[in-house]
């Protein structure tokens, strides 16, 4: 059941509305002290409590921004909560935060309240609730946080606490920011953490570090200016990589983890205009920051009660992390920043602009990726990151925003790997896995390399390269064992195939190709070696679509050297039918693909990476 669905998101009035409508189903779950909210059974690597917490606090990050200006009758409910949670006497009391606590992640919300509505969560409190909410907030800055993002969180609550003349510690907050921003990386661009730990580049970049730095930049600015325009300046330059990301409808590239967190993607968006950086006209930002919330609210993402699941366009916990709980979803809320602007900024009053004039492919170096616009289908090609959230978030070649991308599920078999747009390998036939990481990574323009060394004796180098619509990819698989391999195309939607008039599945002469009524996916491979198959893959394992198939060419390799080549392509179009494919060409020392008109793409030959 949507909350929102009878709501056309347009104008200020229809967010703040939105607010009420995601929040109030979760209300229907807050346990009788208000402290927390325990809406399904379902749990997270984290103790119950803290789970519970994030039910009671990640709403503010909406009704925060609300009650700046907007109206919202439930003030009360949070303020019994906040009391009876900080409360080391009641039987709801949230307790200590030790050392890597979840916990501290949920203080920053109410820090964030604190600086921006005093007059609903901290005003009202008796001297004795100030004080025990202080005790426990302050908590943060005797524990040691995640060299992340996760330090922001201690900037959010003594931002907070400061702004009510409450104890808190500066001194720390500031060697805390000097330490976050050791972490970026020039050009607007951060990483989650320092650069020794080798953080992927992902979408903490935008909802956190920069977010969280335009709120300080807004709420301390004026006490630390040098280090505001610092931040603001940062996100403008930021600005005009990240609208990359998007497509015209609203949807944002779907990659890395978190991704439950959905209209969360908004949210950087939100916070340009919250610090009043207009690091693009208004109405494109406000274009971008509407159009993704409105996407999001049309998409089958609640329960039946109204509550918003945990997956990514559908309710999928094979999609989670092992830290979401049921209550994690509503950090989305995040993306109502704006809301806390005055009625007359210009971004309200700014009419919403489509995407400016952006190139077919966008070379980004510090994201490892190279952003494509076609006509109808907007991906990326990426190079392999290493994470410990899975690596099917992070090492597939292309993610694209309409045909998601997929994660093993836990059969174990031929098509079980989680092969779309990637290359998975296996020695016994059954076991396949692609890249958790890369050996090596290099990229030359719009040109990606790297290299994966699965086993002993048995590496892959590959080669990917854009040719709108199309996209190239060289692999030059060497190997001491016998090999079995599967190479995928984009994951395509399987719904309507209960019409067979509906579906066309093409496997001849090197192609696999899949025809549902939701678009149509290919893969060919460049010198028809391989054995095409359209691969069913597990329910619920794509981050779009609950059933698809990936189009696959599958071969086994016996030991020595072996150059594999494919041109693979996707349209959310049923009916398009594609020229111009690309062709390759084995030469002395390896493999040149070319353009339909003789153009070289790649040249991939012997010297290693």
């Amino acid at each position: 059941m949507n909350p929102a669905r009878e709501n056309p998101l347009q104008t200020r009035r229809d967010f703040e509305r939105a607010v009420r409508q995601l929040v109030e189903p979760l209300l229907t779950h807050v346990s009788p002290g208000r402290a927390r909210v325990r809406p399904t059974a379902t749990g997270a690597q984290f103790p119950d409590v803290a789970a519970e917490l994030e039910g009671f606090a990640r709403p503010l990050w909406g009704l925060v921004p609300l009650g700046v200006h907007g109206e919202f009758d439930q003030w009360s409910l949070f303020r019994t909560g906040l009391v009876n949670g900080t409360d080391p006497s009641h039987e709801e009391y949230w307790g200590s935060a030790d050392d890597y606590s979840q916990k501290h992640v949920e203080m920053a919300a109410i820090g964030v309240g604190l600086a921006l509505t005093p007059e609903h969560l901290w005003d009202p409190l008796s001297e004795d609730e100030r004080a025990r909410l202080v005790t426990w907030l302050n908590q943060i800055n005797d524990a040691e946080l995640h060299d992340s993002n996760w330090l922001f969180f201690r900037v959010m609550v003594n931002v907070g606490l400061r702004s009510v003349g409450a104890r808190h510690d500066w001194e720390l907050t500031q060697s805390t920011l000097d330490r976050l921003e050791t972490f970026s990386l020039g050009d607007g661009w951060y990483a989650d953490g320092p650069e020794e730990a080798k953080s992927p580049v992902d979408y903490y970049l935008p909802w956190a570090m920069h977010l969280y730095g335009l709120i300080y930049a807004t709420v301390a600015g004026d006490e630390d200016p040098e280090r505001a325009n610092r931040l603001r300046a940062r996100a403008e330059t930021f600005a005009t990589a990240h609208v990359h990301w998007f497509d015209e409808d609203g949807r944002a590239l779907p990659y890395g983890r978190s991704l439950t967190y959905r209209f969360a993607q908004a949210s950087f968006w939100g916070g340009l205009a919250f610090a009043d950086v207009e690091a693009l006209p208004w109405g494109v930002v406000r274009g971008l920051w509407a159009r993704n919330v409105r996407w999001w609210l049309d998409q089958p993402i609640f329960t039946d009660g109204g509550l918003l699941s945990v997956g990514y366009r559908y309710p999928s916990l094979k999609l989670s992390e092992p830290y979401n709980s049921p209550n994690s979803p509503y950090w989305a809320m995040k993306a109502f920043l704006p809301l806390a602007l005055d009625r007359d900024h210009p971004f309200w009053r700014a009419d919403e602009e489509p995407l400016p004039s952006l190139p077919d492919t966008t070379a980004q170096p510090e994201a490892k990726k190279v952003i494509c616009r076609g006509d109808d289908h907007h991906f990326a090609l990426s190079l392999p990151q290493a994470s410990v959230h899975g690596r099917e978030k992070y090492t597939k070649f292309a993610y694209s925003t309409q045909f998601g991308f997929s994660v093993a599920d836990r059969t174990s078999g031929v098509g079980q790997a989680g092969h779309d747009s990637a290359l998975a390998l296996s020695l016994d036939g059954d076991q396949y896995t692609i890249p958790a990481s890369a050996t090596r990574t290099a990229m030359d323009g719009t040109t990606l390399r790297s290299r994966w060394d699965p086993w002993d004796g048995v590496s892959v180098e590959t080669w990917l390269a854009p040719n709108l619509p199309w996209h190239v990819r060289v692999h030059r698989l060497q190997t001491d064992r016998l090999v079995h391999s599967e190479e995928g195309g984009f994951a395509s939607d399987k719904t309507g195939d209960d019409d067979d008039s509906n579906v066309t599945h093409v496997c001849q002469s090197g192609t696999a190709l899949a025809r549902y009524p939701n678009g149509v996916s290919e893969i060919t491979d460049g010198f028809g070696d391989r054995t095409p198959v359209v691969v069913t893959q597990n329910p619920n394992t794509n981050f779009t679509r609950p059933r698809t198939v990936v189009p696959t060419l599958r071969a086994t390799h016996e030991p020595g050297e072996h150059w594999l080549a494919s041109a693979v392509v996707a349209s959310p179009d049923s009916e398009t039918v594609w020229r111009g494919r690309p062709t390759f060409e084995r030469v002395d020392d390896g493999v040149v693909a070319e353009t339909s008109d003789g153009e070289t793409l790649l040249n991939c030959r012997t010297d290693a990476l």
